[in-house]
């Protein structure tokens, strides 16, 4: 294109015209020329450029309407986690409430089992004591009744027999328990 300018100024320069004179030639072929490059454009270039920029337009509008679906989705998603979330938080305070809840529970039944065991173990002693002292209270009453009927033997040989003497001692005993 400058080569062309180049030659074109001096190809007026030669004439002898000036860079303001209007030559009728030039303008007619220069407008001859622009409307075969308008009609070359539209008959080859245009409609593909128009239908490109048509294509280019109608990707770049789904492409928008995708990205908003699929912000709108994740918007959806992440509503649905945290309503999920809170759910979840939920569900694990009352599984953490009832577990605490039973923990206390058994805690009481497992003390209340303690005690009643221990109650019934200290029972148990309570009653063996009391059957133990009471074979010693039997066996130590039967030993003084027979040092007594001895004793009382050896006083009492020739007066009165052994056997009454046994009486007299248990009655006497029997007397004692009853105080």
């Amino acid at each position: 294109m400058l080569i062309g300018f180049s030659l074109s100024l001096i190809t007026l320069a030669e004439t002898g015209g000036s860079l303001i004179e209007v030559d009728p030639g030039v303008v007619f072929w220069t407008v001859i020329t622009f409307i075969a490059l308008l009609f070359i454009l539209k008959k080859f270039a245009w409609k593909p450029i128009l239908s490109a920029l048509d294509q280019r337009e109608s990707a770049i509008k789904e492409s928008l309407e995708k990205a908003q679906k699929v912000q709108e989705e994740a918007n959806k998603v992440l509503e649905d986690n945290k309503v999920k979330l809170a759910k979840a938080e939920e569900e694990s305070r009352k599984i953490i409430d009832q577990s605490r809840e039973y923990a206390d529970k058994l805690k009481g039944q497992l003390i209340s089992e303690s005690k009643e065991q221990a109650r019934k173990i200290v029972d148990d002693a309570k009653q063996e004591i009391e059957r133990e002292k009471d074979a010693a209270f039997n066996s130590l009453k039967s030993q003084i009744v027979d040092i007594t009927v001895k004793a009382a033997e050896k006083i009492l040989k020739e007066n009165i027999n052994k056997d009454k003497n046994e009486n007299i001692v248990r009655d006497y005993i029997k007397e004692i328990n009853k105080n």
